[in-house]
Formats: structure tokens, C-alpha cells, sequence
């Protein structure tokens, strides 16, 4: 299993609104970022339109069902086909969640929490390894978005974490968005979070917006707020030169306005890593 080389740069998630923007013009981003299992099918027009994309981009692959945390084990025919997928796309990474999705029999299309406990490490832990091993390459963990605790935990979400990256060799995606979300859900200190993470794993940071509440609700629907910039400009010149992409999946408006959002991204990094914009 060959290490992930760090990448700096600035993404886009690559969503049907903007298909044609990427297919006929030059779009100024340094990479792509798509869902895996919208295009994990055999033929179809967004997987024609993804190669085409590829052509001009790196593609990173970031899945929403893998279900890290299930109990039940992963799924082979899922790992086949996003092995499949892999293989036809070349991507700069492929990546998942820390969370469960389904049982043994149905799927929740949702990120559901864990419990922050031994037993569910070894969980975690065993499906990453799983994980790796039928890629054939190493994987991103991204932090989760929190609404619940439970009151067996034995660790934080960023010790858990750290001990995942030192069993199973993975790296790790950052959503500072997420980070900001579940502090205000749960009231722990973001500086402390990140702080706790073994940030010489990071190769990618996520931003979006979220909906704010009584309790936080990450939405992707909205721009990203101060609090998250803040974050991420401290989050930046923690972990050094890494792949930031904007997340956008509710609500998306027209490229340009994305785009310029995603400036302010390269803005706040070339000012703490102190390197040209």
C-alpha cells in the first residue's frame, strides 16, 4: 500500500449543474472531487461526462456509503465496484467517512454517528484495513458532522481518530466546517480538536456552510461563515500545504460565484503558508 503524496491545491465538487462549465470551457480549479457511488454503474452519461472531466482534472473519489463503522463488515460488492471505478479514473485519492450507514440489509443514505469507544475502534479500525486491502491503496477519513454523544464514549472524536491513522496507516480529510458544526452542537474547543489530530496525516481540508440553530445543521446549502474561515486559516497553518475543496450541494448557484469563494480559500492560504496566491 503506497503512501499518499501531499497535494496543494484548490477543488470544486464536480455537481450536474456545472457539467457543461467543466465540459466546454477551462474552469480554474487544480483538481475535482465527485461522489463516488453516482458514478460507480457500468456506462452511463455522468460517468461519460467524468472521464471527459478527467481529462482535464484530477479526480478525487469521496464516498458517502461504505459505512466505515458497520458492525456487519463492509460490503465486497460495493468495495468491487469503487475498486472498479478506482481503476478507471486514477484518482488522486479515494475517500469515506467516519460513520455507519446501513445494517445488513438496508441502507440509510445518511452519516450516522459512532460511539467513541474501544469496541467501535476495533470496528473502524478492521474495515479500514478491509478497506485498503481490496483497493490496493490507501484511504482518507473525513471527521463527521456531530448531533448526538453517547453516553458510553471512552475518548474524543479526535482521539479516535489519531488512533485509527496509527493502526491502520490511513490519512485523513479534515472538514473544518464539521469541526466547527459538532463544537457548537456539543460545546469542545476546535482549537483543541484540531490540535489533536496527527496533522502530518491530513492531505485534504473541506469547507461549506451549514445552517445555524439551536442545533448546527451541516447543509452545504449556504456560504461559508467567518467562524469557519477563521478555522480554516488557523486549521492551514497547522497542516501546512494541502488539497482544499469547497463543498456545494444544495442550493448551487452559478459557477462563477463558487469560484469566487474558492479564491478566498487561496487567499487566506498563501497568506499563512506564506506562498503566492
Amino acid at each position: 500500500m503506497s503512501d499518499i503524496a501531499p497535494f496543494h491545491g484548490f477543488g470544486l465538487g464536480l455537481r450536474r449543474a456545472h457539467y457543461a462549465d467543466f465540459l466546454e470551457g477551462a474552469v480554474p480549479v487544480d483538481f475535482v472531487e465527485v461522489i463516488s457511488e453516482n458514478y460507480m454503474v457500468e456506462g452511463g452519461k455522468p460517468l461519460r461526462v467524468l472521464e471527459q472531466v478527467r481529462a482535464k482534472h484530477p479526480v478525487i473519489l469521496h464516498g458517502v456509503s461504505m459505512s466505515i463503522g458497520s458492525a456487519h463488515g463492509l460490503d465486497e460488492d460495493y468495495l468491487a465496484r469503487l475498486k472498479a471505478l478506482a481503476g478507471l479514473i486514477e484518482p488522486l485519492w479515494v475517500s469515506d467517512h467516519l460513520c455507519w450507514t446501513r445494517t445488513s440489509a438496508h441502507n440509510s443514505h445518511d452519516l450516522l454517528p459512532l460511539p467513541l469507544t474501544n469496541g467501535a475502534l476495533d470496528i473502524v479500525c478492521d474495515n479500514i484495513d478491509r478497506a485498503q486491502e481490496a483497493l490496493g491503496r490507501a484511504m482518507l477519513l473525513e471527521n463527521p458532522s456531530s448531533y448526538m454523544t453517547f453516553p458510553d464514549d471512552e475518548m474524543t472524536e479526535w482521539d479516535f481518530l489519531a488512533a485509527v491513522v496509527r493502526r491502520t496507516g490511513c490519512y485523513l480529510l479534515l472538514d473544518v466546517n464539521n469541526v466547527y458544526v459538532s463544537a457548537q452542537n456539543h460545546g469542545f474547543d476546535t482549537t483543541e480538536y484540531i490540535a489533536g489530530l496527527p496533522l502530518e496525516r491530513v492531505r485534504q481540508i473541506h469547507l461549506a456552510g451549514h445552517a445555524p440553530g439551536a442545533i448546527v445543521i451541516d447543509t452545504h446549502d449556504r456560504e461559508v461563515c467567518a467562524e469557519v474561515w477563521a478555522l480554516y486559516a488557523e486549521a492551514v497553518a497547522l497542516c501546512g500545504p494541502v488539497a482544499t475543496m469547497l463543498e456545494r450541494d444544495d442550493r448551487i448557484p452559478a459557477l462563477p460565484e463558487l469560484l469566487a469563494e474558492l479564491d478566498r480559500a487561496r487567499t487566506i492560504a498563501a497568506t499563512d503558508l506564506e506562498v503566492p496566491a
